[in-house]
């Protein structure tokens, strides 16, 4: 057969190190999906949703290295589904691919079936639209896709393919190769004033976040830097594994809403150096730590897009670098001996030690979900994948989950419902020898559980725990907070299947945990070695709002 765009696309990809290709097959990319036959590279994982799909693919460039996930999706509805993907992807600052599927050239602007105009309906949510109208410009365009979303501060690329351009002969066009990155990396005179600053400080705390996540022989270098400069460190968001929980120069996990014995004692900071931490209103504390723009502290900012350093915190030294870069440039300026902080990160790692201590009183109406997060840490392997959802339940996942630089975890800091099931899919697939689990509650399960079939379909077991109290608790939570003693509508309050026999409809292994009593034999069967996907169906109290709050 001649040499079609779709298969020098389906070769590009593979040059660019594609290997997993997550979509809802769409009739508009059918020339994509048939050249794949040809490049055994490429493995199609074939999911039940296009917003599972785009999950699964944010995922997936959470866990390369750098390197982004690719997902394929056909115009129109497709691409409005796949849109929580490319949100989450964009705001956490994933590298991803939308290849998406379009219409015919010749329809173009006559209201054709599903047209859009994706430059103006994805220009909020992804880094750039590249269309391609021509066969000349397919694998230069996917070139491209690959640089700009892995490039500076990581993003979503979406690539218009038109259906008829698939089909075109691309014999003569050459392949394009990958294009190398090109990093930022701090001068000499910046990270002299950095050390300067660090050596300095009675009180300094480090943040670290998405841009420092990598294997954990890359994490062992932030290990090694935090003890030779004295340092207490503090991973971020959605970023716990990025140091290990029980280190005793872990500072405490700034997440949403943390406790006020650490914040207070973190606000008492001389220097704040945030690495690899793009700054959100959720780690800031809703702007209030560091304030917005002027940090009340001195402020360190390490970032690999210039762009993004000062614009919404003024920093004291902006670093524009990849910061494992900083890190191992630390490492080599280390003094002979650490500053004497023992007692601040000692007063830091005892309140983080102290907040995240196994303790949790029974519930009146269904299981506290914090015995099943304690019960389900002990068990885990120390490689365990983890991802959870958006709601009040992940609360008690980062008080309880002690997290290791030997773990990965996956989720939505965005906060975008429905991340849980699909990305602990994707893990599976990127990571078949190791346990992947998802938390998730009822309502998140209901928007994605179906990729338990995408699962089943592709030979791998994730185990899924779902916490179901009957209700969107953490928007009761937030209309309780906002209009104190005002009744919540019905809106809250859900109902639920038996979720243990929806599991076994898909020929999963259903498994319920309605008592305390039930956690321990329920965790231990459902962790055993298996081949298929298992649901744990936990009958979660509704009253224990979170895992810091009851509710009266």
């Amino acid at each position: 057969m001649t040499r079609s765009v779709g298969r020098l696309v389906a070769e590009s990809l593979a040059a660019h190190g594609a290997d997993l290709l997550y979509c809802v097959p769409g009739e508009s990319f059918l020339g994509l999906t048939d050249a794949l036959v040809d490049v055994p590279a490429l493995r199609l994982i074939v999911c039940r949703h296009e917003g599972g799909a785009a999950y699964m693919a944010c995922a997936d460039g959470r866990m390369r290295d750098g390197r982004a996930g690719v997902c394929l999706v056909s115009r129109g509805p497709g691409v409005s589904n796949a849109m929580i993907g490319l949100h989450t992807a964009f705001h956490d600052a994933v590298p991803m691919i939308l290849l998406v599927g379009d219409i015919e050239r010749r329809d173009r602007g006559r209201g054709a079936l599903q047209e859009q105009d994706y430059r103006k309906l994805l220009a909020d949510m992804t880094k750039a639209v590249i269309p391609v109208d021509l066969a000349s410009q397919a694998s230069e365009a996917i070139a491209r896709a690959f640089h700009v979303a892995e490039s500076g501060t990581p993003g979503p690329v979406a690539v218009i393919l038109p259906e008829d351009v698939l089909d075109d002969p691309a014999e003569d066009v050459p392949l394009s190769r990958p294009r190398l990155r090109a990093t930022p990396g701090p001068s000499s005179d910046t990270l002299d004033e950095l050390a300067a600053r660090l050596a300095a400080a009675e009180r300094p705390v480090v943040y670290v976040g998405s841009a420092m996540d990598g294997p954990p022989e890359r994490l062992d270098a932030l290990r090694r830097m935090a003890e030779a400069w004295g340092l207490p460190v503090c991973p971020t968001h959605r970023r716990p594994h990025l140091f290990d929980a029980d280190h005793p120069h872990h500072g405490g996990y700034i997440g949403n809403r943390v406790q006020k014995p650490l914040m207070d004692a973190l606000r008492e900071a001389d220097l704040l150096v945030a690495l690899g931490e793009r700054m959100t209103d959720v780690v800031s504390q809703s702007y209030s730590f560091p304030a917005a723009p002027d940090p009340q502290v001195p402020f360190v900012h390490v970032w690999p897009d210039p762009s993004e350093i000062n614009r919404v915190f003024r920093a004291d030294l902006a670093i524009p670098a990849d910061p494992h870069t900083v890190v191992e440039a630390l490492l080599r300026r280390a003094p002979q001996a650490a500053p004497d902080r023992a007692a601040w990160i000692a007063r830091l790692h005892g309140l983080h030690r102290d907040l995240t201590a196994p303790r949790w009183e029974p519930a009146p109406d269904g299981v506290n979900f914090a015995a099943v997060c304690v019960a389900l840490a002990e068990r885990l392997p120390r490689d365990a994948i983890l991802t959870t959802d958006a709601g009040n339940f992940t609360s008690f996942v980062h008080r309880y989950v002690p997290f290791r630089t030997s773990n990965i975890f996956l989720g939505s800091a965005v906060g975008g419902m429905g991340a849980a099931v699909p990305m602990a899919v994707a893990g599976a697939l990127r990571h078949p020898g190791r346990t992947s689990v998802a938390v998730v509650g009822d309502g998140g399960a209901l928007m994605t559980g179906n990729e338990i079939a995408t699962a089943m379909r592709h030979g791998v077991a994730p185990l899924i725990l779902i916490a179901d109290n009957g209700t969107y608790g953490s928007i009761g939570m937030h209309h309780a907070n906002r209009y104190p003693g005002r009744p919540f509508a019905e809106a809250a309050d859900l109902v639920n299947p038996d979720f243990a026999a929806w599991a076994r409809a898909f020929g999963a292994d259903g498994h319920t945990i309605a008592t305390e009593a039930d956690i321990a034999p329920v965790l231990d069967a459902a962790l055993a070695p298996r081949e298929r996907p298992a649901v744990v169906h936990v009958r979660a109290s509704a009253q224990q709002v979170t895992a810091w709050r009851r509710r009266a």
